[in-house]
């Protein structure tokens, strides 16, 4: 039987090559006149999720990480 893709988390998450798991930062969308110039590039880069929380992450994207 295939597993279905939880979409709402295909469309927040995905994987590196090495199989971690990436994600986009928030707080990047708007009222972006009053954050720093240093806070805003911090906000740039991709994050990596912690192991305790790719496990699920993995159960809901059962094809991602292959």
């Amino acid at each position: 039987m295939k597993l279905k893709t939880k979409k709402a988390a295909a469309k927040r998450f995905s994987f590196t090559a090495t199989g971690k798991v990436k994600f986009k930062r928030v707080n990047k969308r708007h009222g972006l006149g009053n954050k720093t110039a240093a806070r805003k590039l911090k906000l740039r880069s991709a994050g990596i999720l912690f192991d305790g929380d790719m496990k699920h992450v993995e159960k809901c994207l059962p094809y991602g990480s292959r």
